[in-house]
């Protein structure tokens, strides 16, 4: 099961590593239109969103490009990818594997390395890089802003990250994150929408659902 998540796991620990955050002269344009951004998404009472994620290595000749959804509602949230649902209520994570018949349950603030947090994705720019503004892009009609996120750590495996922001709306477009290994990562965001109606146990997990399946609980 782990094996099987590790791909979007790496890619949002890259994101969420803490570090001393350092902001240079001449950056402070692109910082403030990610803040703009980060501002808008916190707040809502909720958003729902679909993502392709996409990951490439021509040299490995690696090309694989797959769909997802996540719903969003102050740190809890509910994330369906590659065949696994992950929940957070707020106190724990679990990691639902119909293939496997197999949840893994783990307490905490969701800083284990198994955990994924789709909420990072509204402010893990915070912490880590500097940052440059770079190109603009029309996209069906949609006029979008990249930001490029340079990595302070030396020893980090990311090249760059470039941020997407749709600049009528400030709503997340696209994440590229391009590795120094050849592997480049592409999270593209789509189908947003804001303060829906979900159902009061939405992000409950509900073990009457299960009880066929194998239960790996941390202590």
């Amino acid at each position: 099961m782990i094996t099987k998540i590790n791909i979007l796991i790496n890619f949002f620990l890259v994101q969420i590593i803490s570090i001393y955050f350092v902001l240079g002269q001449g950056h402070e344009e692109s910082r403030l239109l990610l803040d703009k951004v980060s501002k808008n998404l916190l707040s809502k009472e909720n958003m729902n969103f679909e993502f392709t994620y996409k990951l490439e290595n021509s040299k490995e000749k690696i090309t694989q490009e797959i769909e997802g959804n996540a719903q969003i509602s102050g740190e809890k949230y509910k994330l369906n990818f590659m065949d696994i649902e992950q929940i957070y209520d707020g106190y724990r994570t679990y990691t639902i594997v119909p293939e496997n018949e197999e949840i893994n349950i783990e307490s905490g603030d969701g800083n284990s390395d198994l955990m994924i947090k789709p909420t990072n994705l509204i402010t893990f720019y915070t912490n880590g890089y500097g940052y440059e503004w770079d190109i603009k892009q029309i996209v069906l009609g949609r006029t979008i802003q990249y930001v490029k996120l340079l990595p302070i750590k030396e020893d980090s495996d990311v090249k760059y990250l470039l941020i997407g922001v749709d600049v009528n709306n400030l709503n997340l477009f696209k994440i590229i994150e391009i590795g120094k290994n050849g592997t480049n990562t592409t999270l593209k965001i789509k189908n947003q929408s804001y303060n829906i109606t979900l159902p009061e146990n939405h992000f409950n997990f509900n073990p009457e659902l299960y009880k066929d399946y194998f239960i790996n609980e941390d202590s």
